[in-house]
Protein backbone atom coordinates (compact mmCIF):
# COMPACT_ATOMS: atom_id res chain seq x y z
CA UNK A 1 0.00 0.00 0.00
CA UNK A 2 1.32 3.63 -1.16
CA UNK A 3 2.74 5.09 2.23
CA UNK A 4 0.98 8.22 3.22
CA UNK A 5 -2.78 6.66 2.40
CA UNK A 6 -4.93 6.72 4.87
CA UNK A 7 -6.18 3.63 5.82
CA UNK A 8 -9.38 2.73 7.36
CA UNK A 9 -9.83 0.07 10.05
CA UNK A 10 -12.88 -2.36 9.45
CA UNK A 11 -13.85 -5.54 11.60
CA UNK A 12 -14.93 -8.95 9.64
CA UNK A 13 -16.29 -11.81 11.55
CA UNK A 14 -13.88 -14.95 10.03
CA UNK A 15 -13.54 -18.22 11.44
CA UNK A 16 -11.21 -19.37 14.12
CA UNK A 17 -9.38 -22.05 11.77
CA UNK A 18 -8.67 -19.74 8.72
CA UNK A 19 -7.80 -17.17 11.12
CA UNK A 20 -5.07 -19.66 12.74
CA UNK A 21 -4.37 -20.74 8.92
CA UNK A 22 -4.01 -16.71 8.07
CA UNK A 23 -1.44 -16.09 10.90
CA UNK A 24 0.63 -19.10 10.40
CA UNK A 25 1.03 -18.55 6.31
CA UNK A 26 1.72 -14.37 7.46
CA UNK A 27 4.67 -15.77 10.03
CA UNK A 28 5.94 -17.65 7.51
CA UNK A 29 6.43 -15.28 4.70
CA UNK A 30 6.90 -12.71 7.30
CA UNK A 31 4.02 -10.18 6.71
CA UNK A 32 1.63 -9.09 9.35
CA UNK A 33 -1.74 -10.23 9.57
CA UNK A 34 -3.50 -7.18 7.75
CA UNK A 35 -1.03 -7.10 5.35
CA UNK A 36 -1.29 -10.85 4.01
CA UNK A 37 -5.14 -9.68 4.16
CA UNK A 38 -4.93 -7.15 1.94
CA UNK A 39 -2.87 -8.72 -0.70
CA UNK A 40 -5.34 -11.50 -0.60
CA UNK A 41 -8.25 -8.98 -1.40
CA UNK A 42 -6.08 -7.37 -4.35
CA UNK A 43 -5.36 -10.82 -5.62
CA UNK A 44 -9.30 -11.51 -5.57
CA UNK A 45 -9.76 -8.81 -6.98
CA UNK A 46 -7.55 -9.07 -10.07
CA UNK A 47 -8.77 -12.59 -10.12
CA UNK A 48 -12.83 -10.70 -10.56
CA UNK A 49 -11.49 -8.39 -13.39
CA UNK A 50 -9.47 -11.14 -15.10
CA UNK A 51 -12.32 -13.48 -15.34
CA UNK A 52 -14.63 -10.24 -16.38
CA UNK A 53 -12.33 -8.86 -19.01
CA UNK A 54 -12.41 -13.17 -20.31
CA UNK A 55 -16.00 -12.92 -20.35
CA UNK A 56 -16.49 -10.04 -22.38
CA UNK A 57 -13.77 -10.87 -24.77
CA UNK A 58 -15.91 -14.54 -25.51
CA UNK A 59 -18.38 -12.64 -25.83
CA UNK A 60 -17.35 -10.54 -28.10
CA UNK A 61 -16.12 -13.32 -30.72
CA UNK A 62 -19.80 -15.07 -29.88
CA UNK A 63 -21.00 -11.89 -31.83
CA UNK A 64 -18.58 -11.63 -34.51
CA UNK A 65 -16.59 -14.60 -34.80
CA UNK A 66 -12.96 -14.69 -36.35
CA UNK A 67 -12.98 -15.10 -40.43
CA UNK A 68 -11.64 -18.62 -41.23
CA UNK A 69 -8.85 -16.89 -43.32
CA UNK A 70 -8.20 -14.63 -40.61
CA UNK A 71 -7.65 -17.57 -38.53
CA UNK A 72 -5.55 -20.02 -40.92
CA UNK A 73 -3.17 -17.16 -41.59
CA UNK A 74 -2.69 -16.96 -37.55
CA UNK A 75 -2.13 -20.16 -37.46
CA UNK A 76 0.26 -20.02 -40.31
CA UNK A 77 2.87 -17.28 -38.83
CA UNK A 78 2.40 -18.67 -35.20
CA UNK A 79 3.30 -21.94 -36.40
CA UNK A 80 6.26 -20.32 -37.60
CA UNK A 81 6.91 -17.85 -34.41
CA UNK A 82 6.39 -20.42 -31.40
CA UNK A 83 9.04 -22.87 -32.52
CA UNK A 84 11.69 -19.54 -31.84
CA UNK A 85 10.36 -18.84 -28.63
CA UNK A 86 12.53 -19.93 -25.43
CA UNK A 87 9.97 -21.24 -22.99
Amino acid sequence: MAKGRAKKVIQVPIEDELLERIDTTAGVVAESRAAFIREACKQRLKSLETKELDQRYMEGYRKKPEELEWAEASVRLLSKRLPKEKW
